[in-house]
């Protein structure tokens, strides 16, 4: 059965300690797998999510010590949005004044509470309060109560000169169908969701900005979005639609040790990628001790000691 919807985001980040330090601790959200840029082993690529790392709650980051500061534009990947329960609003607002995270006053959109804010390299995220999401498991093993806790994605939102071609790929092969619009966003939500609005990664937002300049890929900017594919097979199907439906050929397979994953970019000029829900990530290592040891795909390990001695001190 076919799963649809958000798999993972990855960005980019400056320095790898100050990106653990904000999303392990700020946010609290568990470091689930510490592993190296395969196509770049000289540098980390450090996963997040919930306790178990489940599709719809990773977010991904290739931090570069001295990246430059990217530059939002058409053609990206606008906004994260994370969800919190709905009561939690306020205990964010407050210890983003604590911890002096750059935030906006919390507003309105589709009529849930959302509170955006950057991350120390300018990454624009988001929280949304919603009813019943409290009774999730969440993971407490930071410095956020389970109570507060974030549980997942929400949303993404796109920057694009024209939303209809990049909304016939989402309708036609990520499984995404349109709920609503309101000012310049036009709402998208996975089919299958109907019984589960706030359900992990099911939604995906096009902001409409014609004129404006195209993005500039640098620290702060989000590389990919992945969409779920439950398994090869219909990793196949998406890949098959994709040419038939509307001429864009996706790359070969490629293994990910944690998931497998085709890209492409779609109309707008976004790089998505369709990513396998397995194996996860309890592959190579107990879930009770994800992302405590660097762990390096098979292809690399013979260079562990000079990986090991170029990588920066997480602490």
């Amino acid at each position: 059965m076919q799963i649809n919807g958000i798999h993972h985001v990855t960005a980019i980040s400056g320095p790898a300690r100050r990106n653990l330090d904000f999303y392990g601790r700020v946010l609290g959200l568990r470091l689930v797998k510490k592993t190296v840029n395969f196509d770049d082993p000289g540098t980390y690529h450090l996963y997040y999510g919930d306790v178990a790392g489940a599709p719809g709650t990773i977010l991904t980051f290739f931090p570069w010590e001295h990246a430059a500061p990217g530059r939002l534009g058409v053609g990206e990947t606008q906004e994260t949005v994370f969800r919190v329960p709905e009561g939690a609003i306020g205990y964010w607002a407050h210890r983003f004044i604590e911890h002096a995270v750059p935030h906006d006053v919390p507003v309105k959109r589709f009529g849930e509470s959302v509170l955006a804010f950057r991350d120390p390299d300018g990454m624009r995220l988001a929280l949304v309060g919603l009813p019943g999401i409290e009774r999730e498991a969440a993971w407490d093993g930071g410095d956020v109560p389970a109570e507060n806790a974030i549980r997942g994605f929400h949303s993404v939102s796109l920057l694009l000169e024209d939303a209809a071609p990049t909304a016939a790929i989402l309708g036609d092969v990520l499984g995404f169908k349109e709920i609503g619009r309101e000012d310049t966003l036009i709402r998208y939500r996975a089919e299958g969701a109907a019984l589960r609005i706030a359900g992990l990664g099911t939604i995906v937002d096009l902001r409409v900005a014609g004129g404006f300049l195209p993005a500039r890929q640098g620290a702060g900017s989000v590389h990919h979005v992945a969409f779920r594919a439950a398994d090869d097979a219909a990793q196949e199907d998406m890949v098959r639609r994709l040419a038939e439906n509307h001429g864009i050929r996706a790359t070969e397979q490629r293994d990910r040790n944690y998931f497998r994953s085709v890209y492409f970019r779609e109309p707008g000029r976004v790089l998505f990628e369709i990513a396998t829900d397995a194996p996860g990530f309890a592959v190579d290592e107990p879930a009770a001790t994800l992302g405590q040891a660097l762990k390096l795909p098979a292809g690399l390990e013979a260079q562990r000691a000079r990986i090991e001695a170029l990588l920066p001190e997480l602490g």
